[in-house]
């Protein structure tokens, strides 16, 4: 049941930010949230391929995840090449 609600809440926000993710031809989509409270997510349409798509994740996604989901512990996607 906890896990449902977290998985409701996590929907929840990224609902807030899908508008901004449809503008550019994205979205994501969730695949799991780890024991750890982590959640994976897949860029999906314009986010998998797009090279800003890391800031995206880190600087938007994230920030939007934690501050409405604070047991959320990380973000990660399953498909974007994080630049060093």
């Amino acid at each position: 049941m906890m896990q449902d609600t977290l998985d409701a809440r996590v929907e929840l926000a990224l609902n807030s930010i899908r508008p901004y993710l449809e503008a550019d031809g994205g979205n994501v989509r969730i695949i799991e949230i780890t024991d750890e409270k982590v959640l994976r997510l897949e860029m999906l349409g314009n986010c998998g391929s797009c090279p800003m798509s890391a800031m995206t994740l880190k600087a938007g996604v994230e920030e939007a995840i934690k501050r409405a989901v604070p047991e959320i512990t990380g973000v990660e996607a399953i498909n974007v090449t994080l630049l060093d």
